[in-house]
């Protein structure tokens, strides 16, 4: 297995006629429209996956790879629990070794605030029979025996997963192929084509889909395809870096979080590092639009985002970007096939400084890639999953960085909503209408 995210140059994979009928469009091909088709194709229906770029080309194939239970919003909690149970019958089908490996999460406190927070945590994730305990020091001595820094205590789960996304999600796209699935590379969703306000189909670069429903999971590019049918989510996407180290001494199995930066053992030997910090935001049209509903998550967290001028050109929310375009016209979407936001050199660098000072036996830390992504986030820092304004169109999008995760069990939601059968959870929280029927946007936990 390598450490790299899938490349913008890699050749499509998937490639084939476009049918002229399903019975279910998926809009993006990464780890929520994957598992979307996957179990839409289980309960019947013909599918096709229509993805601009490469399968899990963004945000799929660039987060850390933590599949976590610990610090969940209690609503998602049921479903990341179903999602760890598909994680594991998932992996038992694909061809690839995906590094699904249990070694449980774990979060440092430096504080006694910080303690508090995850005592505060802690009911929810007992109400769902969740492992999570706060353990102190010297349990955590015990786990992390090098680790120059000394936390006051942290909150474990040892149940907690990990992965390896750039291999998980293209093995679980071979899964749903092999199950009748069609997936389509470089083929770009123009708009829905939509007849009597209901979805007849979507208006793609290469032609026409007839189908009665939709599923959007097009992650940072959501909001802007939405807007162009005139329907407004106040979705923004924030940058996040990671780094992958060459192969280096085992210094602790559980992902954490520490003070300065996150890590996980990889399959490869290596570790994922990210920096902590305020998330980068790219100040765009869509920055303004959504400010409103932003205001309680910055009264909260004032100082918890970093804001940048402007987005690159090409981006989602970048000032250049169309808005407005019709079926014949080139989109964004083809323009920019994959979103590939730059690291920082200068953080990337920093970032394995703090990890040789964090584990000062392992001498200088080389690494062995380095990419960033833009994480999809909303006002409460939940995803959106339920039916829209039109009729046939449903959404999965601002995963806020849980994504990869709990994408199985999304998927197999929506494959659900999609089929007009129940969810199978309490999907109140996760409501299209909650940012127009005068709910107030509550962050979740800040764990």
């Amino acid at each position: 297995m390598g450490g790299f995210p899938i490349r913008v140059d890699q050749a499509p994979r998937y490639r084939g006629a476009l049918p002229d009928a399903v019975d279910l469009v998926v809009i993006g091909g990464g780890i929520i429209g994957i598992c979307t088709a996957l179990f839409a194709a289980r309960g019947g229906a013909r599918v096709v996956v229509l993805e601009k770029g490469l399968v899990a080309a963004e945000q799929s194939s660039r987060n850390w790879g933590w599949i976590r239970q610990q610090g969940r919003d209690p609503a998602e909690i049921p479903i990341m629990s179903e999602a760890q149970r598909i994680w594991e019958d998932l992996s038992r089908e694909t061809n690839e070794q995906i590094g699904l490996t249990q070694a449980g999460v774990t979060y440092f406190a430096h504080s006694e605030a910080a303690i508090r927070g995850y005592e505060e945590w802690l009911p929810s994730a007992a109400a769902n029979g969740l492992s999570s305990k706060i353990i102190g020091a010297a349990e955590l001595g015990r786990m992390y025996p090098d680790m120059a820094e000394k936390p006051l205590a942290a909150l474990h789960t040892n149940t907690d997963y990990r992965a390896e996304p750039w291999v998980a999600v293209p093995a679980l796209a071979e899964i749903a192929v092999r199950e009748g699935v069609q997936i389509i590379e470089h083929c770009a969703v123009r708009c829905l084509d939509i007849t009597n306000g209901k979805v007849a189909g979507v208006v793609t670069e290469k032609g026409r889909v007839t189908a009665p429903r939709v599923v959007l999971a097009g992650g940072a590019w959501s909001s802007l395809f939405l807007r162009n049918h005139r329907v407004a989510l106040p979705q923004l996407s924030v940058r996040s870096q990671v780094a992958a180290t060459m192969p280096l001494p085992d210094v602790g199995q559980s992902a954490a979080s520490a003070k300065k930066l996150a890590f996980r053992r990889r399959a490869d030997g290596g570790y994922t590092l990210a920096p902590k910090g305020p998330a980068e935001l790219f100040i765009g049209p869509d920055a303004f639009r959504a400010l409103p509903d932003f205001i309680n998550q910055l009264r909260i967290d004032p100082f918890g985002c970093m804001l940048k001028p402007y987005a690159p050109n090409g981006f989602p929310d970048a000032w250049g970007t169309k808005r407005r375009w019709g079926a014949d016209e080139e989109t964004p979407f083809e323009r920019m096939r994959i979103l590939d936001p730059k690291p920082v050199p200068a953080k990337m660098a920093k970032l394995a400084r703090d990890f040789a000072a964090l584990f000062p036996q392992l001498g200088e830390v080389k690494l062995k890639a380095t990419w960033a992504g833009m994480i999809d986030t909303l006002p409460d820092i939940v995803p959106v999953v339920d039916h829209t304004p039109v009729e046939g169109l449903i959404v999965g999008t601002g995963m806020s960085g849980h994504g990869f995760g709990i994408g199985p069990a999304i998927g197999r939601i929506l494959a659900d909503l999609s089929a007009g059968r129940p969810a199978g959870h309490d999907m109140t929280r996760f409501r299209f209408a909650r940012f127009t029927d005068g709910t107030k946007m509550v962050p979740g936990p800040d764990v």
